[in-house]
C-alpha cells in the first residue's frame, strides 16, 4: 500500500486514498512547487477549485512532472457564484482552460446553494456523459440536500467531500453515504493542527511512534475515508503519507471517535453566506 492506494467509486473509476489539497496556497510559484513536490514524492491526487485561484499553476506543475496525465487524479470545483446550469458549463470550460487539460477526473459542486445546486448537478451530468469529467461528486452537502438533489438526479454523485476531522466526525453523512454508495472525502482533516495536543492522539503518536497527523490520516484510510491534507512542504507532505506501514487497533479507533465534539472549522452547509 502507497500513495498509488486506491479505493472505486460507483461507476469503477479509482481515486487515490491520499491526494493534496491547495486550498489557501498561492497562485504562481507557491502551488507550482506544492505540486511539484508532491508529485516527487509519489503523490497522485491533487484536489483544486476555481475558488482558489490556482488552477493555473496546479496545471503547469502536473504538465511539466513528464507524469503522464492519466496517471494523476485532478479534481475542480465550480464557486458558489457559478453555479445554474450554463453558469456551471460555462465555469467548468474556464477551469478546464486553466488547468490546461482536456479532462478532470473529478469535479464538484462546491457548496449547496439554495435554489441552484439541482441545476447546477444537471450541467455535470451533461460534462460526465461528454466525458470531460471521469466522475462527478459534491461538496459541503448534508443528507438533506443529498436527498434532495438525489431525488431530481439522474445520476448519483459518486463523492460527497466534507469539513471531517476527528473533532467533527460527520457520523450521520458519513452513514448516508456509505448507505447511497457516495465515497466520503475529508477536507482540513488534520483539523488545521489545531488539536494536535489532544490526550488521546499524544498516546497513539507515542504508542506507534508517529505524529498526530499521521494517526489522523490512517484513522481516516481505515474508515474508508478518502483524505486531502494540504502542506506545501515537502518534509509534512512526505510525513502526511507515510501511513502504510501500522495499523491502529478497534480500540484506538474507538478512542479518536470519542475525540468528535461535532466542532468545525468552516461554515455549517446551511449557514453559509450564500
Amino acid at each position: 500500500m502507497s500513495l498509488t492506494t486506491t479505493t472505486k467509486l460507483h461507476n469503477g473509476v479509482e481515486i487515490p486514498v491520499i491526494g493534496l489539497g491547495v486550498y489557501k496556497v498561492e497562485a504562481g510559484t507557491d502551488v507550482y512547487q506544492a505540486v511539484s513536490s508532491a508529485l516527487e514524492q509519489g503523490y497522485r491526487h491533487i484536489d483544486t477549485a476555481s475558488f482558489y485561484q490556482n488552477e493555473e499553476g496546479v496545471g503547469k506543475a502536473i504538465a511539466d512532472s513528464g507524469i503522464p496525465r492519466e496517471e494523476i487524479f485532478v479534481t475542480t470545483k465550480v464557486w458558489n457564484d457559478e453555479q445554474g446550469y450554463d453558469n456551471t458549463l460555462a465555469a467548468f470550460d474556464r477551469s478546464l482552460n486553466r488547468l490546461n487539460m482536456d479532462y478532470v477526473d473529478l469535479y464538484l459542486v462546491h457548496w449547496p446553494v439554495p435554489g441552484k445546486y439541482k441545476e447546477t448537478w444537471k450541467a455535470l451530468e451533461t460534462i460526465y456523459e461528454q466525458g470531460k469529467a471521469k466522475a462527478i461528486g459534491v461538496s459541503n452537502f448534508l443528507p438533506h440536500h443529498l436527498d434532495d438533489l438525489i431525488q431530481a438526479a439522474t445520476i448519483k454523485p459518486m463523492v460527497n467531500q466534507i469539513e471531517l476531522h476527528p473533532q467533527l466526525a460527520q457520523v450521520e453523512t458519513r452513514q448516508y453515504c456509505k448507505n447511497n454508495n457516495i465515497i466520503v472525502e475529508a477536507w482540513a482533516p488534520l483539523g488545521k493542527a489545531s488539536y494536535f495536543d489532544d490526550p488521546v492522539l499524544q498516546e497513539l503518536a507515542t504508542k506507534y511512534n508517529k505524529t498526530p497527523a499521521q494517526i489522523i490520516v490512517r484513522w481516516d484510510y481505515q474508515n474508508g475515508i478518502v483524505t486531502i491534507p494540504k502542506s506545501v512542504k515537502a518534509t509534512r507532505q512526505q510525513e502526511n503519507a507515510a501511513i502504510f506501514d501500522f495499523e491502529l487497533t478497534d480500540e484506538d479507533m474507538e478512542k479518536i471517535d470519542s475525540i468528535n465534539q461535532d466542532k468545525r472549522i468552516g461554515f455549517h452547509p446551511d449557514e453559509f453566506p450564500y
